[in-house]
């Protein structure tokens, strides 16, 4: 029994360090969605920026031509035909009317719109080439990094499978642990704690650092401990990776869509929300406070009393966990929003 425990250790501890190189994939993989997001999102809009160049440019050549039949039939000194006459195309014509000291201050307004509606759409017409190259670029990397994901995601199984037979005993004693941990932060909604909360000597000490040796200025108080009673909401909602509702949620999807309901906007990428906010000691979390760890592949939420709560891996469900063992081996640092 005991060398089926310990072979059953072992395993899991292969699949932990699998999930941690799995979690940086996902992140990865949601900031790829990110930046597809944007750049979708500014094509839409040089597209628009491009047609309205485009007919901008149109009334101002069409105002062009007028002025270039005027010159022609009413420039006695030749000014219309010493401009046409020779012109090879329009940009030499442009250039043509652009040189002539003898055009009228009416004229040279009408050149001047021509060639900045010109310059307008070129520079639109490239930026759309940009974009589209970036784009394919990103749809390829997000195949690439969708491919690695569900490769590892095979060999955890495969690894699973393995031990199944300790699985159901490795099981009951996590739901007994949950049990007690969703009980404690439930019991600490009802009973709001005010101030900054030191962390409890049972949880070890944790040090004041935030991922650095120098020190972190004390944060505001927090303004949003209430978003852990929305979070506990979801206990229990699968993991799914690039999930970010709940019907499934990843860490960084989970605190993007718990945030959203009180409000407050957040990227879907644990290391872009390491940038919001303020910098939080580890010894002033407040209930609401973003955590971090693995090198920024994975994010919760503190709820209070060294436990934070987090949608953890694949396979695994929302729950809440205490900020010990890996999780205070890896921990990055915090932010205050």
């Amino acid at each position: 029994m005991a060398a089926k425990r310990a072979e059953a250790q072992s395993v899991l501890n292969q699949i932990q360090g699998l999930d941690a190189n799995l979690s940086h994939a996902v992140e990865a993989y949601n900031l790829a969605n990110e930046k597809l997001a944007k750049i979708q999102s500014d094509l839409r809009e040089n597209r628009r920026e491009l047609k309205l160049a485009q007919r901008n440019l149109g009334r101002a050549q069409t105002a062009l031509e007028l002025r270039l039949v005027q010159l022609y039939t009413a420039g006695g000194d030749g000014t219309g035909l010493e401009v046409l006459i020779g012109a090879t195309s329009i940009e030499d014509l442009i250039d043509r009317l652009d040189t002539s000291t003898r055009v009228s201050d009416q004229s040279a307004q009408v050149l001047r719109e021509v060639k900045a509606y010109r310059v307008d759409v070129r520079t639109r017409r490239a930026r759309l080439k940009h974009a589209r190259v970036e784009q394919a670029r990103l749809v390829a990397e997000r195949a690439s990094q969708k491919a690695s994901i569900e490769g590892q995601l095979s060999e955890r199984q495969r690894l699973l499978g393995s031990i199944r037979s300790e699985i159901g005993r490795l099981q009951a004693a996590e739901r007994a642990q949950q049990a007690r941990l969703a009980a404690e932060a439930r019991a600490r909604l009802s009973s709001p704690q005010t101030g900054m909360e030191v962390l409890a000597a049972s949880t070890g000490s944790l040090g004041s650092g935030g991922g650095g040796t120098d020190p972190i200025p004390v944060a505001p108080p927090s303004r949003y401990g209430g978003v852990v009673g929305i979070a506990m909401q979801y206990l229990g909602t699968p993991y799914v990776y690039g999930g970010s509702s709940p019907s499934g949620f990843d860490c960084s999807g989970f605190i993007m869509y718990v945030y959203a309901k009180i409000g407050v906007s957040l990227p879907h990428n644990a290391a872009a929300q390491y940038g919001y906010g303020t910098p939080v000691s580890r010894d002033q979390l407040q209930a609401g406070d973003l955590v971090f760890f693995n090198g920024l592949g994975h994010a919760g939420i503190y709820v209070g009393g060294g436990s934070f709560i987090h949608a953890p891996h694949t396979g695994d469900v929302v729950k809440i966990s205490s900020m010990s063992g890996w999780y205070s081996s890896t921990y990055v640092g915090a932010r205050r929003l």
